[in-house]
């Protein structure tokens, strides 16, 4: 969004709907107190000349100025809606226009460093040992071009609720141990630990394809927004009375007080990392948040600041058993399979 320039503020959208709920507010004012003030003159005559109140205000005057009242009320509420309406789309253009500058650079970034192997390759005859290490270098460019348009995708299919897979019983413990011995390649730069002092089996209906994307994305940030040497995420299993929690805690850059109120939202990037080649896209932890309310569940943040690591956290509640948008999951609880 373009910034407006300082000598035409006048035009600004804030500073026009502010006039105008301004100028309708004075506008009922002046009526009323008119119309007041017209009364008032009007009685001083009355009792001058003895003529009854009846004869010159009608009994439903004050019931008029009530719904005149109500009235412009609502033309306010009307316009103040629009405008937050308004403000909402533009901050939504915003995001949006944001995430096709920074996913396009992640697409052509990888792609360009792909042609430049390929060039070399073809040009220069290259030792066995340059051309395992370009290899090497060629397969994380992949990875990454893989990473973005798979959650690309995996947007389209929640978002049309076209999840492509059924509902089945987990035990959390067990299908996140599994998560990480299928991924050990994909993640092998992560120090992982699971800890589940309670000893709890946390048996819950899931569908396990979208339990992968929203792991993969929180283990995905785990290394991405992180400067130590071994990046390292700790998964707590917590029992409480009313809920489950699955703590996800990275020894990562950490993350801003102002970034943890908005970092769930669509296509919105924080502040989260100095280097501008590694900026995202946006979509992960929007991912996260989707897929934990799918299931009834709900994910949040927490950190002590910049350097200091992240927490997220998913919250189970024990009153009900997830929410699972998939008929299969119906199907099941009316069969009492649970």
């Amino acid at each position: 969004m373009q910034i407006l320039n300082p000598s035409r503020w006048y035009l600004h959208p804030v500073f026009i709907f502010a006039c105008s709920i301004f100028a309708l507010a004075t506008f009922l004012v002046l009526t009323v107190s008119l119309y007041m003030e017209i009364r008032s003159a009007l009685e001083i005559v009355m009792l001058k000349f003895n003529i009854e109140p009846q004869a010159i205000f009608p009994s439903k005057t004050g019931m008029t100025i009530l719904v005149l009242s109500l009235l412009i009320f609502v033309v306010l509420a009307g316009i103040f809606l629009a405008f937050i309406y308004y403000q909402k789309t533009v901050n939504l253009f915003r995001l949006q226009h944001n995430f096709i500058y920074n996913f396009t650079h992640e697409l052509k970034t990888p792609v360009t460093s792909l042609r430049l192997y390929l060039e070399t390759f073809i040009r220069h005859p290259l030792d066995p040992e340059d051309v395992k290490k370009y290899s090497a270098d060629m397969l994380k460019d992949i990875d990454r071009l893989t990473e973005n348009i798979d959650r690309i995708l995996n947007l389209a299919r929640i978002e049309s609720q076209n999840f492509g897979s059924k509902v089945t019983r987990e035990n959390l413990v067990v299908f996140l141990k599994t998560f990480c011995r299928k991924n050990a390649s994909l993640f092998r730069g992560l120090d992982v630990r699971i800890k589940n002092p309670s000893g709890g089996r946390f048996e819950y209906p899931v569908n396990a394809f979208l339990l992968d994307i929203l792991l993969t994305n929180i283990f995905s940030n785990a290394i991405r927004y992180n400067e130590s040497r071994t990046p390292c995420l700790t998964i707590l299993f917590k029992s409480y009375l009313q809920k489950v929690t699955i703590d996800f805690i990275d020894n990562g850059i950490g993350v801003n007080k102002e970034d943890a109120k908005k970092i769930f939202r669509k296509f919105y990037q924080g502040d989260r990392n100095n280097n501008q080649t590694n900026t995202g896209s946006g979509l992960g932890l929007y991912l996260v948040s989707s897929i934990a309310a799918i299931h009834g569940w709900r994910a949040s943040v927490s950190s002590e600041g910049k350097g200091k690591g992240a927490k997220f956290t998913i919250t189970i509640p024990r009153a009900s058993i997830a929410s699972v948008r998939d008929k299969e999951l119906w199907k099941r609880l009316k069969k009492n399979v649970f």
